[in-house]
């Protein structure tokens, strides 16, 4: 646990489920104020944030789609006005769909790249405005994926933006470093979230992804969600443009490991 995390404002995008959810409920045994931003469920968010308050923290669900720029900003300017501040920033909202590249539609890729890279670029520079503006050195973390190291055929539009998140994350943290604001990413390996169910329920398909993964298991979100703790903790205040795999080595060519 980090106590200067207490007391703390942050917002996590796309919370109401997976990864954001642990990072929601890990920042509300930080007790910390956290905004649980969400797309379309409006029960599954408001019950995460019951659960935050259980485990100490304070919380609000609050709906915007990441992809318009007005409702990040309107997001960004509620949390102010309810909790009085930011200084925790997590861009985690993401989609992907599946389609061979020669099929894929322009409709489509823009639908990835609005939401897991223009979202995020928007988060970012409004985080940083009224940061800079109140002079908060705070933590802006990214959600990334192992894909933005690890080439993916027939997901193009979202590897793409997750190699364009990396960029992003590494450009703003050298811009606003003389600042004190840190901005970082993390790139979670094979997780067990809603978004990979269709995968690990599978025992044919999850033995094909545990072969991939050097540490033979499959993640968890309270392991991402450690890394966010961490990364925005002043235990990380030296820290800015990096990418933290949290992936069982999976970026690690465990093909080696046959010999």
């Amino acid at each position: 646990m980090y106590s200067d995390l207490a007391g703390k404002v942050a917002i996590v995008t796309g919370a109401s489920q997976g990864i954001g959810r642990g990072i929601a409920l890990r920042f509300g045994q930080e007790q910390m104020k956290v905004v649980i931003n969400y797309h379309t469920d409006t029960s599954e968010a408001e019950q995460l944030a019951e659960e935050v308050k259980a485990a100490g923290g304070e919380a609000i669900a609050i709906q915007a789609d990441v992809s318009k720029e007005a409702e990040v900003k309107e997001l960004i300017m509620k949390t102010v006005q309810i909790f009085g501040g930011l200084d925790v920033l997590v861009n985690n909202a993401g989609i992907q769909t599946t389609c061979s590249s020669h099929e894929l539609s322009l409709e489509d890729w823009h639908k990835v790249m609005d939401v897991n890279l223009t979202g995020a670029f928007v988060g970012c520079r409004e985080a940083l405005k009224y940061m800079l503006e109140h002079q908060i050195k705070g933590s802006i973390i990214n959600m990334s994926s192992v894909h933005q190291k690890i080439p993916k055929p027939f997901h193009a539009h979202y590897a793409s933006s997750k190699g364009g998140l990396k960029l992003l994350t590494e450009s703003l943290a050298l811009e606003y470093a003389p600042y004190g604001i840190r901005v970082n990413t993390i790139a979670p390996g094979a997780i067990a979230t809603p978004m990979n169910e269709h995968i690990l329920s599978d025992p044919r398909q999850k033995e094909d992804v545990l072969s991939l993964i050097p540490m033979n298991s499959i993640g968890e979100p309270k392991q991402i969600a450690s890394a966010a703790a961490w990364l925005a903790s002043e235990e990380a205040n030296y820290v800015t443009g990096v990418t933290l795999f949290v992936d069982g080595g999976m970026t690690l060519y465990p093909f080696y490991l046959k010999g």
